[in-house]
């Protein structure tokens, strides 16, 4: 409407100015009726304009006032059916409310009644508790007064018992365990030892270091010691071994902790004897060719056992400190002799394991390698072998092997086992040592002692050279169960207290008796 009132008002303007300037610019009279035609013209086109955009401006409003009726009736629909809905909502979460204080309502209802019924019966609990205690106490004052035991008796007593029903199942426990081990490893350890000692034939004859030495006649003595006693004194002073003579006949006596030194010296004592010569000059003389001869068979003893052994690239050094095991013994055992034949032991039982036999063959000759030089250095063998096996070179695994084998450290692989298994097995084999009747008697003292020392032992016998010890226990005080248990510590207190060659078999006889008389 707007729009066709300016679209007139520009059409009025525009035929003013042109009336006004056909006025102004004709003066005739033809131009100003032409002029005054087309004025009329002008007006009246500009009134059929103006009644056009007039009818125009009036449809467009009643078009535009239909559709903003209509718009604001949709809109007005759309309200009523959103209120509507949110008015329907709002009832459903009323409604909801309500029935959840409904049942709130009654859920505290309920509550209130429980409550108080848990009141009541807590009352009533209050009331048989202290029923329940004074009929206890009744109860165990007449226990008490029938059993003739007080409370903490009975509890004792009951312990006890437990305490025996526990014995009884540890023995039981004890006793399957050791069958169920034995059944498995007992075949398989066997037949790994027994092989093992098949086929290791090793001569068992035992051997001395020899101390002493043949002269033809007693006169010698008198010029082995020679004037003011100076060949004996230039003797041991070369030698370091000290030089024993005493009324023994036709026996000249060597002493020294270093059997090197003791074979050096009996050697050159036999060479001075059969050369007749004897003065300081030539005992150095032939000192020093005595020990030659002794470095050599050491050289040679040691690489031939490492040829027996199968090991062919050890330290020089070591393959000399193995030499001088040749005149070294232990419990009359030759200790070079045995390293071989634990050497053997070692490789047969790796081979039957599936195991490499060759370090395993290596840690048992070297395993004993410290009892060269234990008369010289303080310290057990076995850590004094290891040291040495360690200072030139020998792997870890077969240093530890060494210096684990008498559990100066604890054993953790299969070979530092092996080795000792046949450290044992070489030992305790019939007539491979001796030991003196006072270390022999020692020992047998030692078990029984251990054996006596437990409660209920009643006698002890140590057997077959100490190798079984017999434990007589008191029936009443032992039970079959507690026997078990009792073997089973002893023997561990005797691996723990003592050294030993081979095993020792713990056997705990229990023995009842029922005698009467007949009259």
């Amino acid at each position: 409407m707007n729009s066709s009132a300016i679209i007139v008002g520009i059409l009025c303007l525009a035929v003013g100015a042109l009336i006004t300037y056909l006025a102004l610019s004709n003066k005739n009279n033809a131009r100003v009726r032409e002029a005054d035609q087309h004025v009329a013209d002008a007006e009246a086109k500009a009134e059929r304009i103006t009644s056009d955009a007039q009818r125009d401006a009036d449809n467009a409003r009643k078009t535009a006032l239909v559709e903003a009726r209509e718009e604001i009736l949709q809109l007005r629909k759309e309200q009523e059916a959103e209120e509507k809905k949110r008015k329907g909502e709002l009832q459903v979460m009323e409604n909801r409310i309500l029935q959840r204080e409904e049942s709130l309502d009654r859920r505290n209802d309920s509550l209130d009644r429980k409550e108080h019924q848990l009141s009541s019966l807590q009352g009533q609990l209050d009331r048989r508790k202290n029923e329940v205690d004074a009929l206890y106490g009744k109860q165990m004052s007449e226990l008490e007064r029938i059993s003739a035991l007080t409370k903490e008796d009975a509890h004792r007593e009951l312990l006890d018992r437990v305490r025996a029903d526990v014995v009884r199942d540890e023995a039981q426990i004890l006793r399957d365990s050791e069958q169920r081990v034995r059944a498995q490893a007992d075949k398989t350890a066997r037949e790994i030892v027994s092989t093992a000692i098949q086929r290791c034939a090793a001569d068992q004859a035992g051997e001395i270091t020899v101390t002493s030495v043949h002269i033809p006649s007693d006169d010698l003595k008198g010029r082995i010691i020679g004037r003011e006693g100076r060949n004996i004194r230039t003797f041991e002073q070369v030698s370091g071994v000290s030089l024993v003579i005493d009324d023994t006949p036709e026996t000249v006596v060597l002493s020294s902790f270093d059997p090197v030194r003791r074979e050096t010296a009996r050697v050159a004592l036999e060479n001075l004897i059969a050369d007749g010569r004897i003065h300081p000059a030539r005992i150095e003389e032939m000192y020093k060719k005595a020990e030659r001869l002794v470095n050599e068979r050491v050289q040679e003893a040691g690489e031939q056992a490492a040829y027996d052994a199968g090991i062919h690239d050890l330290h020089p050094e070591l393959i000399k400190i193995l030499g001088a095991l040749r005149y070294r013994t232990s419990f009359g055992q030759n200790v070079l002799q045995h390293s071989v034949q634990v050497s053997a032991l070692c490789g047969i039982m790796a081979s039957e394991l599936g195991l490499d036999a060759t370090p395993a063959k290596r840690a048992g000759l070297l395993h004993d390698l410290g009892k060269a030089i234990d008369h010289e250095v303080e310290g057990p063998h076995a850590i004094l072998g290891a040291d040495l096996c360690r200072r030139y070179g020998e792997r870890p695994e077969i240093v530890h092997a060494v210096e684990a084998h008498h559990a100066d450290v604890e054993p953790d692989t299969v070979l530092d086992v092996l080795v000792q298994a046949a450290d044992a097995i070489s030992a305790a084999r019939p007539g491979a040592r001796r030991e003196s009747a006072e270390n022999y008697i020692n020992r047998l003292e030692k078990l029984e002692e251990i054996s006596n020392a437990h409660e209920g032992v009643e006698r002890t016998y140590a057997m077959q050279a100490g190798r079984e010890l017999h434990v007589m226990v008191e029936p009443e005080k032992i039970s079959d169960a507690q026997a078990v248990v009792l073997a089973h510590d002893i023997a561990k207190q005797i691996e723990d207290e003592m050294e030993y060659p081979g095993q020792v078999r713990v056997v705990v006889i229990r023995e009842s008796r029922a005698v009467d008389i007949a009259k």
